[in-house]
């Protein structure tokens, strides 16, 4: 009894680090500063998705009377010239905003940080890109989330249990199959299209990285499930269960949604993508 409580307790310490990882990594995670002036440090952040929020979105930055900074912004991917505006100072924060995007849309921008007047080197070669979506209501992005932290929980029992030969690994896999088709089939697509739109980005009508990964974690899963009860039942259940902490090592979001700014479209995939982040280089 207390091995297997052992194994559970493991298993969540496995998945949170894995679902932490990815939460770090993302492209929408914002990202971090770190300045030294005058012998002293100093740290903030910009926003690299509006989480849903409607209207203008604040950019805010906590740095102390001797700063100023100026937003540089273009819509992203273009060839647009490029926006500047003053930051506001209201008392410890310098504030600015840019401008609401449809679903998927995008804005690349940077900051011209001064103190004293004179210009500070921020060390970053590359704009910031920030992505901006709906808002999705609560009922069914909550649910979705808790799903897929316990789809990755239970994958990981699966592995656990299934290397230790204790056959309950089996339910463990059943188990996981069914939080995955909850979390990523049903709720998933639900959030995307409060997202950007669309219920399914995936293969075959796109090539979006989140859904094709999820896509393919449940034919992994659905594998090893009809496979069972074959001698190497166990090894495909520990395959299955490996692919899915692969896919939490990928960084959500990548290869997502983008707005074609000429055909007012939704699009995805890898090379659209990689197309549009040659606009990212830092132009000044």
């Amino acid at each position: 009894m207390l091995k297997k409580v052992l194994f559970w307790v493991l298993a969540v310490i496995i998945s949170l680090a894995a679902m932490f990882y990815q939460r770090m990594t993302g492209p929408t995670y914002p990202k971090k500063y770190e300045i030294t002036y005058q012998n002293k440090e100093y740290g903030f952040s910009l926003p690299r998705s509006n989480n849903g929020r409607p209207g203008a979105y604040p950019v805010e930055i906590e740095l102390p009377e001797a700063f100023s900074a100026n937003l540089v912004w273009r819509l992203f991917p273009s060839e647009n010239p490029w926006s500047t505006q003053e930051m506001v100072r209201e008392g410890d924060l310098l504030v600015s905003s840019l401008p609401h995007q449809p679903p998927a849309g995008k804005i690349e921008y940077h900051l011209e940080l001064m103190a004293d007047g004179l210009l500070i080197d921020l060390h970053d070669n590359e704009n910031v890109v920030i992505r901006f979506r709906g808002d999705v209501p609560a009922w069914a992005l909550i649910p979705h989330v808790l799903m897929m932290i316990l789809t990755v929980i239970w994958s990981m029992a699966t592995i656990i249990f299934a290397f230790a030969n204790i056959p309950s690994y089996k339910k463990h896999m059943g188990v996981t199959i069914i939080f995955l088709l909850i979390g990523g089939f049903i709720l998933g697509p639900i959030v995307q299209k409060y997202s950007f739109g669309q219920l399914w980005t995936g293969w075959p009508l796109g090539e979006d990285m989140t859904d094709n990964k999820v896509l393919f974690a449940l034919i992994a899963f659905l594998l090893a499930w009809f496979l069972r009860k074959k001698s190497y039942g166990k090894w495909l259940a520990i395959g299955a269960a490996l692919v899915m902490l692969a896919v939490y090592l990928i960084p959500h979001s990548m290869g997502g949604s983008e707005l074609d700014r000429e055909s007012g479209e939704v699009v995805t995939g890898s090379l659209i993508l990689l197309a549009g982040r040659i606009g990212i280089k830092r132009i000044n």
